[in-house]
């Protein structure tokens, strides 16, 4: 099995190629246990840390907007892709012309890429619950029209309405995932608009200072790096017939306010390690963020056996035990 995982060296990208490699095998669209015989990670740059050295693994670099790229890497013995590439939220939404380019032209392309070979393979695309937004009902159901209100939003949401459409027409066998907001993200800030909720807890836990943009009252839904890896591997290799008609599926994930996260954050690290955490309100980043879904009752992503977190202290303490080799700076 050769597997491409585009936005391979970011985080997620990361963590799932290394996952992959460690379980050494995944389920195939027959049902039969398949080796993986090669990780392809592709991304504009090349991986910092160096990725561990692993004969399955390849690491590409290139400009994902360039089609003759695109077409470089999905070879005909492509078997399963895990689309990540994207221009993230605040950036999409400051930088329209780039947000197009890479969330949503080169998702077509590479959709074109795969329905070229004509072998159907799977693709898991990260997808988001930006798909919401505006005037939207209390609680996210399964049934919840796409109502987007930022321009990375309606890029993933029309994504999702690709890969449904190749996957009816037989091009590729796709799946959708909407993520929740990843908590807690290792290495520095980006340009996402929920990048806060990573810095609250990940530069306290480090002896660093950290700016929250929202009010204490402000809510999200979130889930852990873990769960997030352990939920793609299961949309890969989840049978085409448990998806049925609809090829998108919003992940759970635990609805909480900033201030309960920073309470747990107390609770783990002590009182010195929040007080390094200064709220300063920032008007582009709340409006962002107070737009955003923030209760789901994801039914069928249950039903279909994907998992989230059990609280708030479990994805804490992950961090630490993942990224901090268990210790903090108290």
């Amino acid at each position: 099995m050769r597997i491409l995982i585009t936005g391979g060296t970011g985080f997620l990208g990361r963590k799932l190629a290394l996952a992959l490699l460690n379980k050494g095998y995944l389920t195939n669209t027959a049902g039969a246990e398949t080796e993986i015989k090669k990780v392809v990670i592709f991304d504009k740059f090349a991986p910092q840390p160096a990725l561990p050295d692993d004969p399955r693994l390849e690491v590409k670099t290139g400009d994902i907007t360039n089609s003759d790229t695109i077409n470089s890497l999905i070879t005909e013995d492509t078997n399963l892709i895990f689309h990540l590439a994207a221009i993230v939220s605040g950036e999409a939404e400051e930088n329209f012309d780039l947000g197009m380019q890479v969330n949503l032209f080169a998702t077509y392309r590479l959709l074109e890429a795969c329905r070229r070979l004509g072998s159907q393979p799977r693709i898991v695309f990260a997808s988001s619950v930006a798909v919401f937004g505006g005037d939207i009902p209390p609680v996210i159901e399964d049934s919840t029209a796409l109502t987007p209100q930022t321009s990375y939003g309606t890029q993933k949401a029309i994504g999702e309405l690709l890969i449904n459409d190749y996957s009816r027409k037989g091009f590729v066998d796709g799946r959708a995932l909407r993520l929740p907001t990843i908590v807690v993200r290792p290495g520095k800030p980006n340009r996402a608009a929920s990048t806060f909720a990573s810095s609250i807890i990940r530069e306290p836990l480090q002896g660093q200072p950290a700016i929250c943009p929202v009010s204490p009252e402000a809510r999200m839904w979130i889930l852990s790096p873990r769960r997030a890896i352990q939920n793609f591997i299961h949309a890969a290799e989840l049978p085409a017939k448990a998806w049925g008609s609809s090829r998108a599926v919003a992940l759970p994930g635990l609805s909480i306010s900033i201030g309960q996260m920073v309470d747990d954050l107390q609770e783990i690290g002590g009182p010195a390690v929040v007080e390094r955490i200064s709220w300063e309100p920032d008007p582009f980043i709340e409006k962002l963020v107070y737009g955003w879904p923030i209760d789901f009752e994801p039914k069928r992503a249950q039903a279909m056996g994907f998992v989230t977190d059990r609280s708030m202290r479990e994805i804490i303490q992950a961090f630490i035990d993942d990224e901090l080799n268990g210790k903090f700076a108290a």
